[in-house]
């Protein structure tokens, strides 16, 4: 329990332990028992077809991820940073997984199960190449490692099928996401927006720096200038898509792009694989569909 928080009233213990019955019952019959914060692990551990019994926001993973979806029978532990450790407590998981951005919890969490910490978007290292290695060390935690070795390989052969699709004439892009309506996240080296770009042969007109996630806040003068087209990922925050049609710099900005600007759903801008597959292929159907038109 949290500092300060209300003392919840302690769940029966045979409601509790009816609970953890149910979903052992409803996980795959070798697959371990796996709770999660994290939603780049969560995808990945459904696409080896070893769902986590227990995942974080399970409603905002749906919103953000979007796919590989959660099976119906995965429970919310809460808030990522908060989670209802009692909740999770009652599950009885075989371990617990977080990325170091959730290493503050790992006490905690230690309490209830081993915790293992798998890190993904380390500074100096190739994004691609940390994502295969997250993929495998998954594919072993879970004793799927065929099945790791099959994501690896279907991920970047739909890439190559995809990079092929695109023509030799798609401009320098430069992949957005609103904050407000006068601040984005503009996205570039160290993240998954630009792995994937790479894979399908296309050059990001944003050259400045970006953070560990690999993406820069800034306001929209920033883009003013930039020789590219325009691919906004949503969601736009409320009330942000309203401001923008209403003109200013946005207007300017979207007036220079080379091409209607594209406007993909939302994609897990801090994901692994899944989310890989899923941004190229929401990218190459937009610009395809810009062709067309």
């Amino acid at each position: 329990m949290f500092p300060g928080s209300p003392r919840p009233r302690r769940a029966p213990t045979w409601l509790a332990g009816l609970v953890a019955a149910l979903f052992a019952a409803a996980a795959p019959a070798d697959a371990p028992r796996l709770a999660t914060l994290d939603w780049t692990l969560a995808e990945t551990l459904v696409a080896l077809d070893a769902p986590p019994v227990a995942v974080a926001q399970v409603e905002a993973y749906h919103a953000w991820v979007g796919e590989p979806a959660l099976p119906a029978s995965t429970l919310d532990l809460g808030l990522r940073s908060q989670p209802n450790l009692e909740r999770l407590a009652s599950l009885a998981p075989e371990r617990i997984l977080i990325s170091p951005m959730f290493a503050n919890l790992a006490p905690r969490l230690a309490r209830i199960a081993p915790v293992s910490s798998l890190p993904l978007y380390r500074p100096e290292r190739d994004t691609w190449t940390e994502m295969r290695e997250l993929t495998r060390s998954l594919g072993e935690l879970v004793e799927r490692p065929v099945a790791a070795t099959r994501l690896i390989g279907e991920t970047e052969a739909r890439l190559d099928a995809l990079r092929r699709r695109l023509g030799d004439t798609t401009p320098p892009l430069v992949v957005v996401q609103f904050m407000d309506s006068r601040h984005v996240r503009v996205f570039g080296d160290n993240g998954l927006y630009q792995a994937v770009l790479d894979r399908l042969g296309l050059d990001n007109a944003w050259t400045g720096p970006t953070n560990a996630w690999g993406f820069s806040l800034v306001g929209l003068e920033a883009l003013a200038g930039l020789d590219a087209r325009l691919v906004v990922v949503e969601p736009y925050p409320a009330g942000v898509r309203e401001r923008l049609d209403d003109g200013g710099l946005w207007s300017h900005l979207v007036e220079a792009s080379r091409g209607a600007p594209l406007v993909l759903p939302p994609v897990w801008s801090f994901g692994a694989l899944p989310s890989a597959t899923r941004f190229a292929e929401q990218l190459v159907s937009a610009l395809e569909a810009g062709d067309a038109a």
